[in-house]
C-alpha cells in the first residue's frame, strides 16, 4: 500500500516538469560552457565562473541559444564579440561589481 502514494508523488513530479524550461536550462548550461571557456582565458576559474553567470543573466534566451551553438568547438570571432557585448551591459557590469569580478573594458 505504501507504493501507491510514492507512485502518485512520482507522477506529480513528472507532470510538474516543463519541457521548455528543461530545454532552456540545457541551452544555458551549453552557453555557459562556451562563455566560461572564453572568459577563463583572461581570468582565474573562480572569477571566470562568476563572470559567466553574470553574462548569462544579462543575455536574452535567443542570445543564449546563439552562444550555445559553439559548444564543442573553439569560439569564433563573432561569439567572442557577442560575449564581450553582453559583458559590457549595465546589468552584467553591476553583477561583476557585486561578485568581485574585474570589469571588462
Amino acid at each position: 500500500m505504501t507504493l501507491r502514494p510514492a507512485l502518485a508523488l512520482v507522477v506529480l513530479a513528472l507532470a510538474a516538469c516543463d519541457p521548455a524550461e528543461m530545454a532552456d536550462r540545457t541551452m544555458r548550461r551549453a552557453a555557459g560552457d562556451v562563455v566560461f571557456a572564453v572568459v577563463n582565458r583572461d581570468m582565474p576559474a573562480g572569477p571566470a565562473q562568476a563572470a559567466t553567470e553574470c553574462i548569462l543573466d544579462a543575455a536574452t534566451m535567443p542570445e543564449i541559444r546563439a552562444l550555445a551553438r559553439d559548444i564543442g568547438v573553439e569560439a569564433g570571432t563573432q561569439t567572442k564579440e557577442n560575449i564581450r557585448n553582453l559583458a559590457l551591459r549595465p546589468a552584467a557590469q553591476s553583477c561583476f561589481a557585486a561578485n568581485g569580478v574585474p570589469p571588462i573594458r
